[in-house]
């Protein structure tokens, strides 16, 4: 029986392991960081259980709609990566804007304040809870976005 073969083998499946342990660690980093960005930057309008405002599908007096959840009771997993990264950094007036909608929105631009890592990481926090289906339904819109 000639080892070299199955010594690679076997180093292979080892590596590919740890390659997925070491990116099961980086997500969940990721998340770590994410819910710290998020209590510090979105809980105060989008709630501290991504629960959003009360009425949030109502517009105030000033015609402005409330903070929406981020929950999977909300909207938020409806939008691709794309659109929610602009949303975040632009502001929502001004992301809506570029895709040609006239919205008096609430939500400032955090573009100035926040990284584009800090971003990630505030949607892999969101992300991380919603059920698998509405995760899976987000994904395949970013996917669809990015071709």
């Amino acid at each position: 029986m000639r080892r070299g073969p199955l010594l690679r083998a076997a180093a292979g499946l080892l590596a590919g392991i740890g390659t997925a342990a070491l990116a099961l660690a980086q997500s969940e980093d990721a998340t770590a960081r994410g819910r710290a960005l998020y209590d510090e930057n979105c809980a105060s309008c989008h709630g501290a259980n991504l629960e959003g405002q009360p009425d949030w599908r109502s517009p105030g007096e000033d015609g402005r709609y409330p903070a929406p959840p981020h929950d999977a009771s909300g909207h938020t997993w409806h939008h691709s990566d794309a659109d929610l990264i602009a949303y975040i950094t632009l502001g929502g007036e001004q992301a809506l804007a570029q895709m040609g909608v006239r919205f008096n929105s609430a939500m400032p631009a955090f573009g100035a304040v926040l990284a584009p890592k800090d971003v990630d990481d505030i949607l892999a926090y969101i992300k991380s809870r919603w059920p698998e289906r509405e995760r899976g339904v987000q994904a395949e819109r970013s996917l669809a976005k990015d071709q």
